[in-house]
């Protein structure tokens, strides 16, 4: 280098060197689409949901999911209830040091009644339902024994009523319980009152048999009335029952009402009006008749 020249510096070359996360493409859009595939699968199963339920359904969901249900449940202790938020096994408010537990004071009022949810126990109702049932299921197991006998089971229908078990034997187009006019029994009602004498004979219940007919008039040439018609047949089916084992001494009372009492109100001259009730007291003699309450037999 010659004297009297400056030396000249060398360039500097700065070189940046930029880091990259995730690899060469970098990953955050990748985070980002997965985020926008989640939110669209939550979306179609959703419309899903609501193409492939009914409204009520919808609803439910709808229910499910509210908001409100956690503070019902929050607040569900009983606030304004019977205990006034307080809890049947509370330590009881009485003025000495120490409360005693398991002793909350519970009013209940006098007319209520417990049932099989309160206390395991079945109501009066919930029995007479049962007995019911036993009484109805044993009739149609005598017919169904009887091959030439199971044809009436529809004429036999029996019914809560309020003096006890009512079992009406009734007519219709086919069949009659008596003679056209008079207090003779037919062939087919001998031997179904057979199988009412199997089914009631060993019941402890008084009985009272009342006899009905229907609103058609007697002939001119014919003396006689329903009054005397319906009370004629309910003897003849209390003497028919005797035959057949009931002790007489069951009997409270027999009954003819004539028409008075159609079970068909719409049209009194309906055959099925012509019947016999026979009504198991079950300790109710004194107990006024109301409409009776059917109750659906066991399947």
């Amino acid at each position: 280098m010659a004297e009297g020249k400056a030396a000249i510096p060398a360039p500097i070359i700065v070189k940046k060197v930029t880091i990259v996360e995730g690899g060469h493409h970098g990953g955050a859009w990748k985070v980002a689409y997965a985020d926008f595939v989640t939110a669209m699968m939550a979306f179609f199963l959703l419309l899903w949901l609501l193409g492939a339920t009914e409204e009520k359904q919808r609803k439910g969901i709808a229910d499910y999911f509210t908001p409100t249900l956690v503070k019902l449940r929050k607040e569900s202790a009983g606030a304004n209830g019977l205990l006034g938020g307080s809890s049947i096994t509370d330590v009881d408010n009485y003025p000495n040091r120490k409360g005693q537990t398991g002793r909350q004071a519970l009013t209940i009022p006098r007319d209520s009644a417990g049932g099989p949810q309160a206390n395991g126990a079945e109501t009066a109702e919930q029995k007479d339902d049962e007995r019911l049932r036993e009484v109805r299921a044993k009739i149609q197991r005598k017919l169904a024994e009887r091959t030439k006998l199971a044809n009436l089971a529809r004429q036999v229908r029996v019914m809560r009523a309020p003096e006890g078990i009512r079992i009406d034997l009734m007519d219709d187009a086919d069949f009659s319980m008596f003679e056209l006019g008079t207090t003779i029994l037919t062939k087919q009602a001998r031997d179904l009152l057979t199988v009412i004498s199997d089914t009631v004979r060993d019941e402890p219940a008084p009985l009272i048999l009342r006899g009905h007919t229907d609103s058609l008039p007697w002939r001119g040439n014919v003396r006689g009335n329903n009054w005397s018609l319906s009370a004629g047949r309910a003897e003849a089916t209390r003497q028919a029952l005797v035959l057949g084992g009931v002790p007489a001494g069951r009997f409270a009372r027999i009954e003819g009402v004539a028409e008075t009492e159609p079970l068909i109100a719409d049209n009194p001259a309906d055959p099925r009006n012509r019947r016999i009730s026979l009504l198991l007291l079950e300790g109710r003699v004194g107990m006024a008749p109301s409409p009776e309450r059917a109750v659906p037999a066991k399947k």
